[in-house]
This record gives structure tokens, C-alpha cells and sequence, in this order.
């Protein structure tokens, strides 16, 4: 399971990845991308947004996403998180540049650090989009995703196949099948956000 097997290089194709290797992407560049949509649905007149970035994920995300940003006439500011150190100075400088929302790419490295990142986004009052739905849970405000559970299962197959004697290049690599939008409206009300109807229906969870 990866963020960007093609990004990094991991395989040629999703289809027919080579090089001995096969897996499921979680699609963190595409994903990263569609969470500035959400953000827009849930903000009205959103103009600018800031990005936590882990350098090590690769470079895709942050592509994409200054992609959609400009079709989406958002202005864009990415910022590096490289240590656990750096998570309240980044989103110190997002709140001192009128950032009206916060997106944290995907990445184990800033996944580890999503209690410190809800803790003082909600300081700072920067309503904040996550990618699994475990962080809306804890306290962020919202999060568009993958399914945590039904990921694990699709690795479960794959795996079964490998073991089998399916040869992992001659796989194509997965992508997840379902996606999940969970609201966390106490975290709304806590910053006086009121989240729209449309919004909330199409959510896969509601926290209240």
C-alpha cells in the first residue's frame, strides 16, 4: 500500500506495474486535490488555503493540487513539515498569511502527527481538511479519503494472490473503491463554521 507508486517511480504502469511489484495506491496526489473541492463546498468564498507538505512523500501532491488550485482561483501556499518541531510554526505562518483553511497531505510522517495538528489548528481557528477519517474523528473538522478498513481487505486479496503463485509485476496495482467524507460538526461549531446542508448529505459520517 502506497501514496504514488508511479510518482516515486515504484512501478511503470498501474496496469502492468514491473520490476516485481504490485500493490494498492491510495491516489494521495488526485486525493490531495479533490480535498481543495471539499474545502470549497464546506467554505463559502474561500480564497486561500495552506498546505502542510512532507518533502519525503514526493513532489505529485503538491502538483496536482497548485493545479486545482488555479482552476479553482484559490491562492495556494505550501509549507514544509520535516520535524515534529515544525507542525505550530507552519501553521502559525498559514494563520499569519489569512489562510482560510488548512490541507494536510498525505503522508505516514504527518498522519503520526495529526493530534499535534488538530491541537493547534484548532488554536488558531483554521478549519482543516485531513485524508482518513480516524483524525475528523479525533477532532478535525473534516476528512475526504479512503477507506481505512476496505483498503486493508483489498491488500488482503492481493496478497492471497501473491501467495498463490501469481506473479506480483503481471498484477495491476489497486486503487481504492470506496471513499468516505466525515464532518465533524462539534469541531464546526467550535469555530462558529456552519456547515452546508449539501455537504452534509453527502457525507458518509456526521459527528456530533
Amino acid at each position: 500500500m502506497g501514496d504514488d507508486f508511479l510518482g516515486a517511480g515504484v512501478i511503470v504502469s498501474l496496469s502492468r506495474p514491473g520490476k516485481n511489484t504490485t500493490g494498492l495506491t491510495i491516489l494521495s496526489p488526485e486525493l490531495s486535490a479533490k480535498r481543495l473541492e471539499v474545502l470549497g463546498d464546506i467554505i463559502s468564498g474561500l480564497s486561500r488555503v495552506t498546505a502542510l507538505w512532507d518533502p519525503t512523500s514526493g513532489a505529485s501532491q503538491v502538483t496536482l493540487t497548485e493545479r486545482a488550485a488555479q482552476s479553482l482561483n484559490l491562492k495556494l501556499q505550501i509549507l514544509e513539515v520535516r520535524r515534529r518541531e515544525d507542525v505550530a510554526g507552519a501553521i502559525r505562518a498559514a494563520r499569519d498569511s489569512k489562510a482560510e483553511a488548512l490541507n494536510v497531505f498525505a503522508s505516514p510522517f504527518l498522519a503520526s502527527l495529526h493530534r499535534e495538528i488538530i491541537a493547534f489548528t484548532a488554536e488558531y481557528r483554521l478549519p482543516t481538511i485531513y485524508q482518513w477519517k480516524e483524525h475528523a474523528e479525533a477532532g478535525g473538522l473534516v476528512s475526504y479519503g479512503p477507506s481505512l478498513a476496505a483498503m486493508w481487505r483489498q491488500s488482503g486479496i492481493i496478497v492471497a494472490k501473491v501467495l498463490k503463485g501469481a506473479k506480483p509485476a503481471d498484477l495491476p496495482v489497486e486503487q481504492p473503491t470506496k471513499f468516505e467524507l466525515v464532518v465533524n460538526l462539534k469541531t464546526a461549531k467550535s469555530l462558529d463554521l456552519a456547515i452546508p446542508p449539501s455537504v452534509l448529505l453527502r457525507a458518509d459520517e456526521v459527528i456530533e
